[in-house]
């Protein structure tokens, strides 16, 4: 969906952020003796109340081990467990909860595909295909198999505005090409993928597709089946949820085919000295007691998010997008990096002859949350040839006076410099 396209779609439920800004304790806070303005949503969302209540009531009420116990606790904990996995199993619109596997993040689902994928069908001289403008987490994983395996790491490039060059991605198709993961709104460019068309032309060829939902959950409904990806992964945390727990979404018939990613309780049906039986999907990748109160946070979140709705959240944060951008661009010695023309709300800016860090630390005593540094995405920084950014990442409770508050902070660094 593009700009104009969001432009045009009309609300459905006007989205009071004023209202919405009392669900969350942690924006009534004081930094430095001043109003958090709080802008590294990116990094991580802060948490509704509703959450931080839900997650309380279970450790005072209902915890216990889950899959183990006949005792009524460990009966109630493991119903709200996978109650949970139904959830999420709703949200994407998978079509059975043995497509969902509870893992710790964006990052162990990652190396979870990457692992047993590439223990089942990545040999010497294959070929995976990834973008320059990945995430490290979606690039070393790749790395490290394709060494072990003496396998090809092909990169597709993207252009100085930041979109990725889809005529450059079919010219690295070849015989040999056996995997695909990209990632669908990049962090420190803000860049929106045509990841649909990605996963078509990638199926034309018979090629599986991995999408890093990291910094698209969020903000865009995603629908797998609709997609067609092979795999989708996202962590909680991005999505207003609790850190430690995130999700893989896998085609069931692929992931029947994989081994384990790790072994011991819960991912067995039988264990002897002489042969281990593996446990049913989606168990057989839950090795060990899970982060049980993390999937029902989740869980609580994706809730919450559902009773906003993504229609009047994307709307509003492209318009948030679109107002930062404007006043950002009024300011002669900054300069955007990602101008991508289909955008998440997401800006990652340079400013003249002073280092992002500076920017960051003079901020911060302003109350203002931004993040600075590569981003974890060296290769982009290289692409633009600076050692990092400041990145301003906004959500839904955010305000069009706090990013004023950014401008003036902003400024004031440029005069503190001058």
């Amino acid at each position: 969906m593009n700009n104009t396209d969001l432009k045009n779609i009309k609300h459905q439920k006007s989205l009071d952020v004023y209202k919405i800004r009392e669900d969350f304790p942690i924006l009534e806070t004081l930094v430095r003796g001043k109003p958090l303005v709080y802008l590294d949503n990116s990094a991580t969302t802060q948490k509704p109340r509703c959450v931080i209540e839900r997650m309380t009531r279970y450790y005072e009420l209902e915890n216990a081990n889950v899959h183990r116990g006949v005792h009524r606790l460990s009966e109630i904990a493991s119903q709200e467990y996978e109650n949970a996995r139904e959830v999420v199993r709703e949200f994407l619109n998978a079509e059975s909860v043995e497509e969902i596997i509870f893992v710790r993040g964006t990052t162990e689902a990652i190396n979870l595909v990457a692992n047993t994928f590439g223990k089942s069908f990545i040999k010497e001289g294959d070929e995976i295909i990834i973008s320059e403008m990945e995430h490290h987490s979606n690039i070393v994983p790749w790395q490290i198999l394709c060494e072990e395996k003496k396998a090809k790491l092909k990169i597709i490039p993207f252009n100085d505005k930041g979109e990725l060059i889809l005529s450059e991605f079919e010219k690295l198709i070849s015989d040999k090409t056996k995997f695909v993961s990209i990632v669908h709104i990049s962090n420190s460019l803000g860049t929106i993928n045509p990841v649909k068309k990605i996963i078509d032309i990638a199926h034309h060829y018979e090629i599986p597709v991995l999408i890093d939902g990291a910094q698209s959950i969020m903000h865009t409904e995603i629908d797998v089946q609709d997609l067609g990806c092979d795999f989708f992964v996202f962590s909680g945390h991005k999505l207003f949820g609790p850190t430690g727990i995130g999700i893989l979404y896998g085609k069931k018939n692929i992931l029947e085919k994989l081994p384990p990613y790790q072994g011991g309780g819960d991912m067995i049906k039988s264990v002897t000295f002489e042969k281990t039986i593996y446990n049913d999907l989606p168990w057989k990748f839950e090795a060990g007691t899970p982060n049980i109160v993390g999937a029902i946070g989740l869980s609580e979140a994706i809730k919450y998010v559902k009773s906003i709705g993504y229609e009047s959240i994307t709307v509003y944060e492209n318009e948030l997008l679109e107002y930062a951008t404007n006043r950002l661009k009024q300011i002669p010695s900054l300069r955007i990096i990602g101008e991508a023309s289909t955008k998440g709300p997401i800006i990652s800016f340079i400013i003249e002859n002073i280092h992002p860090h500076d920017i960051g630390t003079i901020l911060d005593f302003e109350g203002i949350a931004i993040r600075t540094g590569h981003h974890c995405t060296q290769p982009v920084m290289k692409h633009f040839n600076i050692p990092a950014t400041a990145r301003a990442s906004f959500t839904f409770y955010n305000t069009k006076e706090e990013i004023d508050k950014l401008v003036e902070g902003i400024q004031k660094v440029i005069k503190v410099f001058s």
